[in-house]
């Protein structure tokens, strides 16, 4: 598994209309400093900019939108529609590419500022089937199970619109000293 953030030279999102501390240098390229302002003084605006930092990542081509950030919380839902498998369910990759997602944007939150998450270990087990006839979004919710220096632990929960559980995942990510490109 890769890091889900923007290659080093990716281009910066631009700043949303957002009231409070700006989010900081650019967050993708590991510095978690201004996502863990804005949770704490605007959770709205560090859900907007980490969606922002999706911008030309997988996250952005499942519709996945960030819902809530926080160091022992990160939840985004991403559309069923346009992430099923040719049957009609919902992919299992793309529940699996949601998990890694929020988990490591948790890792890297609940690491603090200055380190990166590299996803190095997923599981998931596929609960049931999902289709877009009977959900329009799966919603998952990351919680840190250990953090410690150099790893960290995450179990991802997604559910469908009637919070049924659709998949449980864990990820582990390896902390490493985030770099500026």
């Amino acid at each position: 598994m890769t890091d889900d953030a923007p290659a080093a030279d990716a281009p910066a999102p631009a700043p949303g209309p957002t009231a409070g501390p700006p989010a900081g240098p650019d967050p993708g390229a590991g510095d978690v400093a201004g996502l863990l302002a804005l949770a704490g003084h605007d959770p709205a605006a560090a859900a907007r900019a980490a969606t922002a930092w999706c911008a030309g990542t997988l996250a952005e081509r499942t519709g996945t939108e960030f819902t809530v950030v926080g160091p022992e919380e990160v939840a985004a839902r991403m559309p069923v529609a346009g992430n099923t498998q040719p049957m009609g369910l919902l992919h299992g990759g793309a529940s699996a590419a949601l998990a890694e997602t929020v988990g490591s944007v948790l890792c890297s939150l609940a690491a603090g500022p200055g380190t990166a998450a590299v996803g190095v270990d997923l599981s998931a087990t596929h609960h049931r089937g999902v289709t877009p006839a009977r959900s329009t979004w799966v919603t998952a919710t990351a919680r840190p199970l250990h953090v410690g220096r150099r790893v960290a632990t995450v179990e991802v929960v997604v559910v469908d619109d009637d919070d049924r559980r659709v998949c449980t995942a864990r990820l582990t990510c390896q902390l490493v000293a985030a770099t500026s490109g």
